[in-house]
């Protein structure tokens, strides 16, 4: 691995610092006391080329790789943790499967910050047990009637969903596929939204799927291999949410490095207090640690290389360092920190949410522990 970045990928990092000071983090608490979507800043994000930069520049985006990618997501999440998400774009991955047709579609417009995809995979009985989707998508003709209930779906404001449903008889991973669903596609009801703890203006929800006409067309690569394609875009989304967690809490520790300097106890800083400096000193080594093995696994997906067990190390543990991170920062700021004048308790629960999100630490301990040891071996 190369630690050097090229001109052009420290311009990029700048000019999403610069948008993430100045238009972001201002704002940063608004949208969670209002539940509002600031659909007028995604698009100037969009403008700005900051939205999915790996989008191939016949698709209207920068055509970037992954690194460069992950260096845009870290420096947005320390201005706006929730839209920083939309920045590595979920679903497009997934599309890389996808018809020309699809992506002409919903490429160019997602890199304009006009459209964006969430996640329709977890079920009641199946949300660790991916594999246990009970979905069913039937072809007829031209369109796949879909039925059943999708929990926890990401982004439900978004403008549709990346849906795995079974489309064979086949249990287990064999016979699921994926697809595009829309938000305007017939049979398609949102029934609930969670009134959650944190990512307020991105929330989550349950949508259901009452004979809901599906395309042709907007199924995703194969049918019966959606699983697979998901699993391998989940690899690659650890990684970004892995930097994302970290933006969030090098913003929250360089706020507070600033405030141990400026606050005086006892007749000198606060930092001079090794009970203060030195946690602070440890979440730096922390975070270069999680910082470094987030793009490894970028640099080993842009190679073609194996990753899955880098990913899942960057998945159950960086949110969880970062949370810690984040909570030593609102103590170190006393009952300032604990109070809604100051964006910790903020972070606090945005990154919460991800030691959930995308698979939990005990299912990335089990691949973990699958390729250390090996799968016969391992419950």
């Amino acid at each position: 691995m190369d630690f050097g970045l090229t001109d052009e990928q420290k311009g990029l990092q700048q000019k999403a610092r610069d948008f993430a000071r100045n238009e972001l983090l201002p704002h940063y608490t608004r949208w969670d006391r209002t539940s509002e979507y600031p659909q007028e800043l995604v698009r100037k994000m969009g403008e700005t080329g900051l939205l999915v930069s790996t989008i191939p520049i016949e698709y209207g985006g920068l055509g970037t790789d992954r690194v460069t990618n992950g260096l845009i997501v870290e420096a947005l999440a320390g201005g706006d943790f929730n839209l920083s998400l939309l920045s590595f774009g979920i679903g497009y991955d997934m599309l890389l499967e996808a018809s020309e047709e699809l992506k002409r579609e919903w490429w160019p417009r997602m890199a304009k910050g006009l459209r964006f995809l969430g996640i329709a995979l977890t079920e009641s009985q199946s949300g660790s047990d991916a594999a246990n989707v009970q979905t069913r998508a039937e072809r007829r003709g031209d369109v796949y009637v879909t039925n059943g209930e999708k929990n926890s779906v990401s982004i439900l404001n978004g403008d549709g969903w990346m849906l795995l449903a079974r489309t064979s008889t086949d249990s287990g991973a064999k016979g699921i596929s994926m697809f595009l669903l829309d938000k305007d596609t017939p049979g398609l009801i949102i029934s609930k939204t969670y009134d959650d703890l944190g990512g307020r203006p991105i929330p989550r929800g349950i949508i259901t799927l009452d004979d809901a006409r599906i395309p042709v067309t907007h199924l995703v690569g194969r049918e019966n291999y959606g699983f697979y394609y998901i699993m391998n875009a989940f690899d690659y989304n650890r990684a970004l949410i892995g930097l994302m967690c970290i933006g969030a809490a090098r913003q929250s520790l360089d706020e507070t490095v600033q405030y141990v300097k400026d606050r005086r106890s006892f007749g000198r800083p606060l930092s001079m207090n090794q009970g203060v400096s030195f946690p602070l000193a440890e979440a730096d080594t922390y975070l270069e640690l999680a910082r470094n093995l987030s793009f490894k696994v970028l640099w080993l997906r842009d190679n073609n290389r194996p990753h899955r067990k880098e990913a899942a190390m960057c998945k159950w543990w960086t949110p969880k360092v970062c949370v810690e991170i984040i909570h030593q920062c609102l103590l170190i700021h006393g009952h300032y920190g604990y109070s809604q004048d100051h964006p910790h308790e903020q972070r606090l629960r945005d990154v919460l949410g991800w030691e959930i999100g995308d698979g939990t630490a005990q299912i990335q301990k089990l691949i973990i522990a699958r390729d250390l040891i090996g799968k016969a071996l391992v419950g």
